[in-house]
C-alpha cells in the first residue's frame, strides 16, 4: 500500500500515527507531494478526485481516501479496535471534532498561503479562528473523560488537531482557558506515534 500524503498535513499525520499505533507503519510506503487546492499534484488527483491529502492506495481494492475513512480501515486491518462499539458515537464525534478543528485550521493557513494578499479576508480568518476554539473550549469542558478513558481513534485525532495548531498557528493560544486539555495533550503528545510524526 502507498500512502500519499504531505509532511505538514494533520490528517495525513492521523493516518500516520494510526499505522504505527496499529504495529501497520511497515505495510504501507509514505508518498510525500506538495499540493494545494490551487495546485493539485498531479499523483494526488490520480488517487483522489477531489484532490484531497491522505490517499491510502490499496493492490487489493480502490483507493481510499478521507482520513476518517483510512482510519477506519486500518483499525479493521489490524483488528485494533480503536473504534470500540460500546462508546462508538462518542468515539466518532469526538474525532469529528477534532477533524473539525484541523479543517478550520488548515483554511486559515491556505487564506494567507494561497489566496493572493490583496484578497486575503481577515473575517474570513478570524472566523475560522472562532470555530476551533469553540471546538477546543468544548472539548475541554465536555469531553475530558473520554479522552483520559481508554486510548481509541478519537485521542489520534485529538493529538494531531491539537498539534497543528502549535505547528501553524502558534501565535493563537488555544491554552489558557484549557487547562484540562493542555494538561491531556501535555501528555499525549509525548507518545511515540506522535514524536516519529512530527512535521519538520
Amino acid at each position: 500500500m502507498q500512502l500519499i500524503s504531505a509532511q505538514p498535513s494533520p490528517f495525513g499525520r492521523k493516518v500516520k500515527v494510526m499505522l504505527i499505533e496499529t504495529d501497520q507503519a511497515d505495510a504501507v510506503e509514505r508518498v510525500d507531494v506538495m499540493t494545494t487546492p490551487v495546485a493539485t499534484d498531479p499523483k494526488v488527483a490520480a488517487a483522489n478526485p477531489v484532490g484531497k491529502i491522505p490517499a491510502l492506495v490499496r493492490e487489493d481494492g480502490p483507493t481510499l481516501y478521507d482520513s476518517r475513512v483510512i482510519c477506519r480501515y486500518l483499525d479493521a486491518r489490524a483488528n485494533a479496535g480503536l473504534y470500540p462499539e460500546a462508546r462508538i458515537w462518542d468515539t466518532l464525534t469526538l474525532e469529528a471534532t477534532a477533524d473539525g478543528i484541523m479543517d478550520a485550521a488548515v483554511l486559515m493557513v491556505y487564506e494567507h498561503r494561497v489566496r493572493p494578499e490583496s484578497l486575503v479576508f481577515e473575517g474570513w480568518i478570524e472566523a475560522q479562528w472562532a470555530k476551533v476554539i469553540r471546538s477546543v473550549n468544548a472539548v475541554n469542558d465536555r469531553w475530558m473523560s473520554h479522552l483520559h478513558g481508554p486510548f481509541d481513534a478519537s485521542h489520534i485525532a485529538m493529538g494531531c488537531a491539537l498539534a497543528y495548531l502549535d505547528f501553524r498557528l502558534g501565535d493563537r493560544d488555544w491554552r489558557t482557558r484549557n487547562k484540562d486539555l493542555t494538561d491531556w495533550f501535555s501528555v499525549f503528545e509525548k507518545r511515540d506515534s506522535m514524536t516519529e510524526t512530527a512535521p519538520e
